[in-house]
């Protein structure tokens, strides 16, 4: 089990950390926006590739 500081530590840290990551993303909202802006297409165009891969393999190994 763990001990009441260790408790005490993991709550700070993940305040801190989701602060920082919070404070970090609306620093840079704006910058990826402008620099990814086709990112989207891209990671759905992988996304669907590899179902399609998923299933062809899938349905290969039925027969």
């Amino acid at each position: 089990m763990f001990t009441k500081g260790q408790l005490i530590f993991t709550l700070f840290f993940l305040v801190v950390f989701i602060v920082g990551m919070i404070w970090s993303y609306r620093k840079d909202a704006f910058l990826n926006r402008l620099h990814f802006k086709g990112a989207s297409k891209t990671l759905l165009g992988i996304i669907i590739l590899l179902i399609l891969l998923f299933l062809f393999v899938k349905m290969r190994h039925l027969h």
